[in-house]
């Protein structure tokens, strides 16, 4: 019988299986970079159009982008001239919405 990823998660691994967690955890560690991420969680977007949406400068997105890209948590493929990027995989914005809701939750905000 296959472990359901709840059984999977209650296990206690060796510190070392939580390395690319960490990783993944590492490359979201950016306001910048969870913006991205929320809005990739929509569809795909090129530079240009989170340049627009996000208010910062486009050598910051492309920057940002190079590390997500890296850490395997958005992929490229060409729109026409342009290069849209989009999420590999939903889990990840499932992390980064849990997370942005348990801070907005958390004691101690001063947005509460």
């Amino acid at each position: 019988m296959t472990e359901s990823p709840v059984e999977a998660v209650g296990r206690l691994e060796p510190v070392g299986d939580y390395a690319p967690a960490a990783e993944l955890l590492r490359a979201l560690a950016s306001p910048l970079r969870i913006a991205i991420v929320m809005r990739l969680a929509t569809g795909a977007q090129c530079v240009h159009e989170l340049v627009d949406a996000l208010g910062v400068p486009q050598p910051l997105v492309s920057q940002h982008l190079r590390v997500l890209r890296g850490a395997g948590v958005v992929e490229s493929h060409r729109r026409g001239r342009e290069v849209a990027y989009s999420l590999t995989d939903a889990h990840v914005a499932h992390v980064v919405r849990d997370a942005v809701a348990h801070a907005a939750h958390a004691p101690g905000n001063l947005r509460e």
